[in-house]
């Protein structure tokens, strides 16, 4: 098995390698027929943000062999999908993989990383959502043991578009303490 190892991505260097995995997604979700990213829709400029704003969340990123080959990002509140919560959980979202390069499991490994990231932080919850309109992705985290708690009928995306989405969380009791 390849090993991957994470690291928090870092605003001087590793923009390009997060542009690069976020239209990389979005082009193979749009190849197999899923709704859900559009590429460019995310550009240097919102990941310089997601790194520099530590205290609302982190941006990591996974590598093989001195290769990028997935990322996601961490956030500490999610108010447009969650609305106002106490402070239990955390939050994960763009969970991106390179389909040319990672090794079988990387998706799956990014979301272990992420729930051992938030259980340190000490909060008891994993959290995330997926357009409604995707069962593919849905059964994928159920299938790593998530639960559906909800659906948001109208989410509002930062262009102003309305969107629904299932909200899924996991409860972390035994991972990472």
């Amino acid at each position: 098995m390849t090993m991957i190892t994470y690291r928090l991505a870092d605003a001087t260097r590793d923009l390009p390698s997060l542009v690069a995995l976020y239209d990389g997604a979005a082009r193979w979700m749009q190849d197999n027929g899923i709704v859900q990213w559009t590429p460019g829709e995310k550009d240097a400029e919102h990941f310089r943000r997601r790194i520099t704003e530590r205290e609302k969340g982190e941006v990591w990123l996974a590598e093989t062999t001195g290769r990028t080959v997935g990322g996601f990002e961490l956030w500490w509140e999610d108010l447009p999908a969650w609305g106002e919560q106490p402070p239990v959980a955390g939050y994960v979202h763009r969970l991106m993989v390179d389909r040319a390069s990672a090794p079988p499991g990387t998706g799956r490994a990014l979301l272990d990383q992420a729930e051992q990231r938030i259980a340190q932080a000490g909060r008891e919850r994993c959290r995330l959502d997926c357009v409604s309109t995707n069962p593919r992705l849905r059964t994928y985290y159920e299938n790593a043991g998530y639960t559906v708690v909800g659906e948001h009928p109208s989410k509002v995306a930062p262009d102003g578009r309305r969107y629904g989405v299932t909200l899924l969380e996991k409860r972390l009791d035994s991972v990472g303490r």
